[in-house]
């Protein structure tokens, strides 16, 4: 580990160009990010609502997005009105939240954001691509970028000192907003621990991506790291395939190289360190 620590301090020390060879790598880290506000939007929006709003038997399902710049996470009942809407600012932090339980109609992009939540929705209980693991359920995330929408599906847990990758998907739609093309971006589902018994805390940590289409870093891997950087304080984290090696901090900085690149770089690295002369140490 230690190894692979020195490695990366060198490597973010690296030109950008050096760094991120692919034009995909901001696309990947800004879509993730985007997915990081949903769902955090949505962690602290759920646990604010339940506190406030007793008809539980009313509650038809929720959704987070950006209105205007303003982090807003949406509930709505089983006759499809909007009955509570709390909004964030930028930190997030709950206790500056603006909580509305009037009921009320969907705007226009809430209704966008609905409409595609429920088709998403529609195809998890009908489609056997999707797998639920014990212990874990799956959250549906919306997003509207550029015009283009989508839904990511993540899997969750409430278990402690676990960080869950894969078993994540993606549903694309159609200008009518019909569910087009549906996608695994992990071969299977990874159960990382924040601390080990045998080692304790973890500093970082790493999987690797076989399917063809998903080779590097996914946004719900960055999504992933971030919503939990606060329980783990990982001081990087790296996904490996055939063909890209991604590396992440928590600064949100993201490289990704091709894996034959990574290779030599870091058969350089420990060459040069190896031929390096020692200077004498004298130890107490």
């Amino acid at each position: 580990m230690n190894q692979i620590l020195t490695v990366l301090a060198v490597l973010f020390t690296f030109p950008v160009t050096a760094q991120d060879p692919e034009k995909f790598s901001k696309e990947i880290n800004e879509e993730g990010i985007a997915l990081y506000h949903s769902e955090m939007t949505s962690w602290n929006g759920t646990d604010i609502f339940i506190e406030h709003y007793k008809n539980r038997e009313n509650i038809g399902g929720y959704f987070s997005y950006l209105d205007e710049g303003i982090p807003k996470c949406i509930f709505f009942s089983k006759s499809q009105k909007v009955i509570g809407t709390i909004s964030f600012p930028a930190n997030y932090n709950p206790k500056d939240a603006k909580i509305d339980l009037m009921e009320r109609n969907f705007t226009q992009q809430e209704t966008e954001y609905f409409t595609i939540r429920q088709n998403a929705l529609k195809r998890l209980k009908n489609d056997t691509i999707f797998k639920i693991y014990k212990g874990t359920n799956l959250n549906i995330v919306p997003l509207i970028r550029n015009k283009i929408k989508k839904v990511y599906v993540l899997t969750a847990t409430s278990a402690g000192n676990t960080v869950i990758f894969g078993n994540d998907y993606l549903i694309t739609f159609d200008k009518k907003d019909q569910v087009k093309n549906v996608e695994k971006l992990h071969n299977g589902m990874i159960v990382q621990k924040i601390s080990d018994e045998k080692t304790g805390h973890t500093i970082s940590g790493m999987h690797s991506h076989v399917i063809k289409n998903w080779q590097a870093i996914t946004p719900t891997d960055i999504c992933t790291l971030m919503l939990y950087q606060k329980f783990t304080s990982w001081e990087s984290y790296i996904t490996v395939s055939k063909k890209f090696v991604s590396i992440w901090n928590p600064n949100n900085k993201l490289m990704i190289m091709k894996t034959e690149d990574f290779k030599g770089m870091t058969e350089d690295i420990f060459k040069n360190k190896r031929d390096k002369p020692q200077t004498d140490k004298t130890y107490k």
